[in-house]
């Protein structure tokens, strides 16, 4: 009587707290561009000079200043992947101004502090003197003179290279080929005068007439330049309404699925398709707390996932429950035909999620995007499953077992008639 009781209340207990946190918990989950809306780019990386080579760091590094374009936006948690040798996946699920965003991303990327030094004209600006990764990573700031007039205050990393570059143009005046312009890429943002050499790596854009003006400045030299040229090779977009209908139908599918699934489990298995049906409950909640704390961004890829995995668990009760019906009908006791049947399917459980495990392996290191969340997802629910659907049911079915409430083959689905003689 113990035995039932603690089953009961472990059950009792168990569906009380899913039923109060499960709302927190899938209010918690990121979802996807695919499910939220928002946009997805894939751009192909090139060297900035002819020759020039791709290395790991140079993409990592544009990476990050990507990051940081998009958070300058007030868009915050993009998904920015590296693929392949040469390739930058950007995803930004849930945008508010999506064409904000795109423009930010496609202005031009690269940050060039440009002299006229050995150009025909004085204004041709074609000597390449400083990039925005000579900056010290936002060492940009906006400040203000004794008119109290905007001045962008800058930093950089190497003062004796910023010394000589100075030294020079300053002695350039009297050809008026001293000033230092400011580009991305051809696009001329500002061109201040250097009236003379600046020493130890600090110094003072003027000639902003508003604080509009010098914040965008400062942003602009904060943002730094891209390691790499960008090609964009594809895009696609999601309208939020699109999405939300896309998790709508899915969550509809799911939970029917999920429903017949149950039902199945009761009319076939009887009492232990009661335990089965809670374990798969307890492997769904579980689950979902696991998307939560590893913050995964949830795609529709991953619900892909989500419900083979519950295929999976489901599989793992009924290949158990099978076995156990066969050693029954054999005529064994319910106690011994549950060790048995128990013994002879855990390798078989065991043997296909391990299977499933190196495919879900191989998938996501070969794979790109959403192969690789499909595959991680996948793996997650065969972790998760085999704690619920094949340790958590099995100590469940021997309290019953030993609790003597399942006593008679029919509680098991198995009929007398089936049941041979030894």
């Amino acid at each position: 009587m113990k035995r039932v009781l603690a089953f009961l209340l472990i059950v009792v207990v168990s569906l009380g707290v899913i039923v109060w946190t499960s709302p927190s918990i899938v209010n918690s989950i990121r979802l996807g561009l695919d499910l939220k809306g928002g946009f997805e780019i894939l751009y192909q990386a090139s060297p900035l000079e002819p020759g020039g080579k791709i290395t790991s760091e140079a993409l990592k590094q544009t990476a990050r200043s990507l990051d940081k374009r998009i958070n300058a936006t007030g868009t915050s948690e993009p998904e920015i992947t590296i693929e392949g040798s040469d390739r930058i996946r950007v995803k930004i699920a849930d945008v508010k101004n999506e064409e904000e965003v795109r423009k930010k991303l496609k202005e031009p990327s690269v940050l060039t502090f440009r002299s006229s030094d050995g150009c025909k004209e004085a204004t041709d600006y074609c000597k390449v003197e400083l990039q925005g990764t000579d900056f010290v990573e936002g060492g940009a700031s906006v400040v203000f003179n004794e008119l109290h007039q905007p001045i962008v205050a800058i930093k950089l990393k190497d003062a004796g290279k910023f010394s000589e570059i100075t030294k020079r143009l300053a002695s350039l005046a009297q050809e008026d080929r001293n000033r230092l312009a400011i580009f991305m890429d051809e696009h001329m943002i500002s061109d201040p005068r250097v009236s003379y050499e600046i020493p130890g790596g600090e110094a003072t854009i003027t000639g902003q007439r508003t604080n509009e003006e010098a914040n965008e400045l400062r942003d602009t030299i904060n943002l730094g330049s891209l390691p790499l040229k960008l090609t964009e090779k594809y895009s696609q977009s999601v309208a939020a309404t699109l999405g939300k209908l896309s998790l709508d139908q899915t969550v509809k599918a799911g939970l029917i699925g999920t429903a017949l699934i149950l039902l199945f489990m009761l009319i076939v298995y009887r009492l232990p398709g009661v335990i089965a049906s809670f374990s798969l409950i307890l492997f769904t909640w579980l689950l979902l707390i696991v998307f939560w704390l590893s913050e995964i961004t949830l795609t529709l890829p991953g619900i892909a996932a989500f419900i083979l995995g519950l295929g999976m668990a489901v599989d793992a009760n009924i290949i158990t429950y099978e076995r156990i019906k066969e050693e029954l009908r054999s005529g064994k006791s319910i106690s011994s035909s549950m060790k048995a049947g128990s013994k002879n399917s855990f390798r078989t459980i065991m043997d296909a999620n391990i299977t499933t495990i190196i495919a879900g392996v191989v998938m996501y290191v070969l794979g790109e995007s959403q192969v690789k969340g499909f595959a991680l997802i996948l793996m997650m629910t065969v972790v998760v499953s085999i704690f619920t659907n094949v340790f958590l049911s099995r100590i469940f079915l021997h309290m019953l077992v030993k609790a003597r409430v399942l006593t008679k083959p029919g509680y098991f689905g198995v009929k007398e008639s089936e049941i041979r003689a030894l």
